[in-house]
């Protein structure tokens, strides 16, 4: 890391060039993947990564570089061409630099360091083996490791000085069954912000059967026929539709833009009073949480939609400013390359009184998105477009057969309104979010759910 000389040398820097913010960002990382593509060792690497960024504000612009050159001329060099890109402004005051204590809520009970990687390539091969004996259908099997530590430092010109570390473990199991008309597959991928524990807590045969499961029935699935109907969407990963159409619009960085139909609706209804939204930082161990934000911020839990009602919007320094909101801890970034805006962290629905049978009993004919897939979103407008990957048709109150090639599309602000039944059963995924500070470790989440009313794409 930096030494608080040369930290406070260039928070200085920052205010002789008319600077009325200076913060200065310190990340060291080092990552490993690991991955097994049938039964064999297909990619094994690791990597460091060291570097500083420097950000000055005035007024509403903002100048951000970057150097993995910690040499103390180099970066006052930086934050001088910084300075000279800016319009001339008044300098902000420099407090004097005080440590921040910070709470570890996410406890490692297994250093990865003392694993070696034989013991990885074992755990590999058990959860191949374990998803192949599904059948022999099952065509292809690729099990990987991902894990990831960073060591973060944030210091600015109002005499924050706070250090942080976040370690991330993420398993990621992909399995393809073919039955005559195409390769369909099956795939897990949780994750958790905590040490190798994560592994060896892991049920491999619960997360076997689930992707090899999911394949077979695909594989033997014939294609849906496309239309508007009612859809209830599986718990856990079916969360990503609200992460994309909704979570974003309601962060900062789309408010203050005015690139969100969210914009000025804040004590407005924007769904049925049996829906609540949340995003929360501070759910210990969880993949989307931190103990701080990428601002050196304290994360907090912000209540998106609270009984349909929308409350609060996800914010960063500059979004809180402009909107005029409170910061609420959710500044991120992906590495030193980036400067930091607000995105989400762990975002789900919260629980509703319903069940699953109600829900289904509820339609003549419809669809049961298990599993979604990939897709596309227009933060600007909440369009979006997402992939079912696992699927079943409704018929008459009752599960029927298994469908593939269907496909949700819609608008965010539209479809909340029509979320009519909320199951119990919540479950959190583990996902990765990109958008204009990077690629972010955040989670997705939802009970089983009822749409009363959606497009539904086919073949």
């Amino acid at each position: 890391m930096l030494s608080e000389s040369t930290v406070s040398k260039i928070l200085d820097h920052g205010r002789q060039q008319g600077a009325d913010f200076t913060e200065v960002f310190v990340e060291d990382s080092v990552s490993s993947n690991l991955t097994l593509l049938d039964r064999k060792i297909d990619e094994i690497n690791s990597s460091n990564s060291f570097g500083v960024g420097v950000r000055l504000l005035c007024g509403d612009d903002v100048y951000y570089g970057y150097s993995s050159d910690p040499d103390e001329a180099n970066l006052l060099r930086l934050t001088a061409n910084l300075g000279q890109s800016q319009r001339e402004g008044q300098p902000g005051a420099l407090l004097p630099l005080q440590q921040q204590a910070v709470e570890d809520i996410h406890h490692i009970a297994i250093n990865p360091e003392t694993i070696s990687k034989s013991e990885r390539v074992e755990l590999l091969r058990q959860l191949d083996e374990l998803t192949r004996k599904h059948g022999e259908a099952i065509l292809q099997v690729s099990a990987g490791m991902v894990e990831k530590h960073r060591v973060v430092l944030i210091a600015n010109s109002e005499g924050l000085w706070v250090e942080d570390g976040r370690s991330y473990s993420r398993m990621r199991l992909s399995a393809v069954a073919e039955k005559g008309d195409g390769p369909q597959t099956g795939m897990e991928s949780p994750g958790m912000l905590g040490g190798y524990e994560f592994f060896q807590n892991l049920d491999l045969e619960e997360m076997a059967e689930s992707a090899a499961t999911s394949a077979l029935k695909m594989a033997d699935a014939g294609y849906i026929d496309g239309g508007t109907m009612p859809v209830v969407l599986g718990n856990g990963f079916g969360g990503v539709i609200f992460h994309e159409a909704c979570g974003h619009p309601l962060e900062t960085e789309a408010i203050r833009k005015n690139a969100s139909p969210f914009c000025n609706k804040v004590g407005e209804a924007v769904g049925q009073s049996i829906l609540t939204a949340i995003d929360d930082g501070t759910i210990a161990n969880k993949w989307g949480s931190c103990n701080v934000d990428d601002e050196g911020q304290p994360t907090q839990r912000t209540v998106l939609i609270e009984n349909g009602i929308l409350k609060n919007y996800l914010s960063d320094r500059i979004g809180a400013r402009q909107v005029g909101v409170a910061q609420s801890g959710s500044a991120r970034r992906e590495s030193y390359k980036f400067s930091p805006v607000s995105r989400m962290r762990n975002t789900f629905i919260a629980p509703g009184p319903n069940s699953m049978d109600e829900m289904i009993g509820s339609i003549e004919f419809g669809l049961y998105a298990k599993k979604m897939g990939g897709g596309s979103v227009n933060p600007g407008t909440g369009e979006f477009n997402f992939a079912v990957q696992e699927g079943y048709a409704i018929r008459n109150g009752k599960l029927a057969e298994p469908v593939r090639g269907a496909t949700l599309i819609g608008k965010g602000h539209e479809v909340l309104p029509k979320i009519s039944m909320i199951a119990d059963d919540l479950e959190l995924a583990a996902g990765m979010c990109g958008a204009a500070s990077g690629w972010v470790p955040t989670t997705v989440g939802q009970p089983t759910l009822k749409i009363d009313s959606i497009l539904v794409g086919g073949r």
